[in-house]
C-alpha cells in the first residue's frame, strides 16, 4: 500500500487536488472578509475579538498553503497546516451538528445560500483528510521546488 501511495503521479495528483481545493475555497473569503467574519461568528466557537482576525488570516493562509502544496515549496509545513485545518473544520462542523445547528459552512462561498448538510460536509472533509494523510505516507518528493533548492545547496 505504501508503494502505491508513494507513486510520483498519484502524489502529484493528490497535491494538485488539495491545493486547488484550498485555493478555490479561499478566493471568495478573501474577496468578502466581512461576510466570512459573519459565518465564523455564527459557529459560536471563537471569542468575538478573534472572529475578524480569523476571517482575515485564515483565507490567506489557505491560499498560501494551497500554492505551497502544489509547488512543493515548504511542502511539509503546508501539508501539515492543511491537515490541521481540516481537523479544525471537522470539529467545528461536528460541534454544531451536536448542537443541532444548521449553518452556512463558508467552505467555498460566503453567500447566504451556501448552506450544506453538515454530515455531508463532515464526509467531504474526511475524504480530503484521507488524501492529506496519503501525502504524509507518500515518500515521493518529485516535482517539488524544495528539491531544486536542496539539490543546488548540496552542490555548493
Amino acid at each position: 500500500m505504501k508503494k502505491v501511495l508513494s507513486n510520483d503521479y498519484l502524489t502529484l495528483a493528490f497535491r494538485f487536488f488539495l491545493g486547488i481545493i484550498f485555493i478555490y475555497a479561499s478566493l471568495d473569503k478573501i474577496a468578502h472578509p466581512d461576510q466570512f467574519a459573519r459565518i465564523v461568528f455564527n459557529y459560536h466557537l471563537l471569542p468575538g475579538f478573534l472572529v475578524n482576525l480569523c476571517a482575515l488570516i485564515l483565507p490567506m493562509a489557505e491560499f498560501i498553503a494551497g500554492v505551497c502544496i502544489i509547488t512543493g515549496t515548504l511542502y511539509a509545513g503546508a501539508r501539515n497546516f492543511l491537515l490541521i485545518i481540516l481537523v479544525v473544520f471537522m470539529v467545528a462542523i461536528g460541534v454544531n451538528v451536536i448542537r443541532g445547528v444548521d449553518l452556512e459552512c463558508g467552505c467555498f462561498s460566503v453567500s447566504s445560500r451556501a448552506k450544506s448538510a453538515s454530515l455531508q460536509l463532515l464526509f467531504r472533509d474526511l475524504i480530503y483528510l484521507l488524501i492529506g494523510l496519503a501525502l504524509v505516507v507518500s515518500r515521493s518528493r518529485r516535482w517539488m521546488v524544495d528539491n531544486f533548492f536542496l539539490s543546488r545547496r548540496a552542490k555548493v
